[in-house]
């Protein structure tokens, strides 16, 4: 076990990177063997000795350039030009001193003559191109060298055969060193970008995550804490007027509220939670009419698939949130209608639209509690309700937009005539999208029909006599 743990404990492309580097630190000794070696067999004393020092050189300085040269693959490290530059000329000076002791016959064994100058460059070439990313750079580095090999020897003015079999082994073995190292080079990049990619991959998805969890937090929570702190009020003010019973009602609502809070904030963890079209709307109108807002819900009379109606409740229960927190809102109304499509496909079109733009008698101009204002004075803030250039233009509209988005759906939210302000989400009743984990598919029942009233139209929610 403790000899394999520093494998094991390794990660995938370190361990490409490690048998890469001691692949290339293996080069160094089979240089040794393949040019040093011969050469000290192969050639008079003390040449022989001298080309043997020679390669142990090149072949050293190769292994460092090598190293340098996975280390910029890897983007630790600048690329080494220096020493690109110093191992390219020794290898061309090795390569020209073994023709040139041919040519005037200082090495009689034309094998030990083409293993130093075939060695000396193929090897030379091997580290060159570690440094390069184009393939056709590399071709051209083995031509070249092919192409000076030949040219060199007829200079030296050496037999037909000698110049041919320098310069074919020249090639052979150029093509097949660059290959190796030009390919060890680009495994080794692919396999670290892989692995940033997944790591980038891993971090987005772990944003992503927080994003949503902070958007449906900011949807779950928003509204419950807005009706907590309304009701929270309310009861205090009966209790001042010595209406206990009703401040313990609202106190028990309160209770009831903080309940529900717990177990969506559970579900919204599990990442489970579905808000419900037609709970949202009769929760809307409740909670609009405790703090004093007159509230109409039109709704039409039609089936919606379960996406829609989850992302469209989500726009109802932020309007309604929005309402309360950012204005000072006399009026509220809330309408669903589904509109014939160009294409036999429909739209479901909901509008929420309140007249706390501008704020009603008595709000004040003050930045007191918004929302507030029919159970304390002067508190009204005068803020459009979820306006983009107001207190609502916040996390809330942003959050919707990304749910809306998701089925190709739109929301406007500006300011409209009369100083009321108007919030419309749009959305294909046809729309598909994948299904979420743990979010069930198909389509549920009509969105509630209608809600008591005629003509589907509820009745008008009047304000409660004891908040007036």
């Amino acid at each position: 076990m403790k000899l394999t743990g520093w494998w094991s404990r390794r990660s995938n492309p370190e361990k490409v990177e490690l048998y890469t580097r001691w692949s290339f630190h293996a080069f160094v000794l089979i240089e040794v063997g393949a040019i040093g070696l011969r050469a000290l067999s192969g050639a008079p004393r003390p040449l022989g000795g001298w080309l043997m020092l020679l390669s142990c050189a090149h072949a050293v300085l190769g292994g460092v350039v090598s190293s340098r040269a996975l280390d910029w693959n890897t983007g630790r490290r600048e690329r080494p030009y220096r020493l690109i530059a110093a191992h390219g000329a020794l290898s061309v000076a090795v390569a020209a001193g073994g023709l040139l002791m041919r040519r005037f016959g200082a090495l009689e064994d034309v094998g030990t003559a083409g293993a130093v100058v075939v060695g000396a460059l193929g090897f030379g070439i091997c580290s060159v191109v570690l440094c390069m990313v184009k393939v056709r750079h590399m071709l051209y580095l083995v031509l070249a060298t092919g192409a000076g090999v030949a040219l060199f020897c007829l200079a030296l003015g050496m037999t037909r055969q000698e110049v041919l079999g320098f310069t074919v082994g020249q090639v052979i073995m150029g093509v097949l060193l660059a290959f190796t190292s030009g390919f060890s080079g680009w495994l080794l990049r692919a396999v670290w970008e892989l692995d940033a990619a997944r790591e980038l991959q891993a971090r987005l998805a772990v944003a992503e995550e927080r994003l949503r969890f902070g958007r449906d937090l900011h949807d779950v929570m928003g509204r419950n804490l807005s009706v907590i702190a309304l009701k929270s009020e309310l009861a205090v003010q009966l209790a001042r007027r010595g209406r206990a019973e009703a401040a313990v009602d609202q106190m028990a609502e309160v209770q009831r509220i903080a309940r529900e809070s717990q177990r969506e904030v559970r579900e919204v963890v599990r990442g489970y939670r579905e808000a419900d079209l037609h709970t949202e709307l009769e929760g809307a109108r409740s909670v609009l009419a405790a703090a004093g807002i007159a509230c109409t819900v039109e709704s039409a009379d039609a089936s919606l698939p379960a996406r829609v109606q989850s992302a469209l409740a989500w726009v109802v229960r932020e309007g309604t949130t929005n309402v309360l927190r950012h204005g000072d809102a006399r009026r509220c109304s809330v309408s669903l209608t589904v509109t014939a499509g160009a294409e036999e496909e429909g739209y479901a079109v909901l509008v929420v639209e309140n007249d706390g733009v501008d704020g009603g008698p008595g709000s004040g101009t003050g930045s007191g509690r918004s929302g507030m204002g029919r159970f304390g004075p002067g508190t009204g803030s005068g803020a459009g309700a979820g306006s983009a250039d107001g207190p609502g233009g916040g996390s809330g509209l942003a959050g919707l937009r990304e749910r809306l988005a998701a089925l190709d759906g739109t929301l406007e939210a500006r300011r409209v005539s009369g100083g009321r302000f108007r919030v419309t989400a749009r959305v294909p009743v046809g729309a598909r999208v994948p299904e979420e984990a743990g979010v069930p598919g198909g389509t549920r029942p009509a969105v509630g029909a209608r809600l008591p009233g005629e003509a589907g139209v509820v009745e008008e929610a009047r304000v409660p006599e004891e908040t007036r």
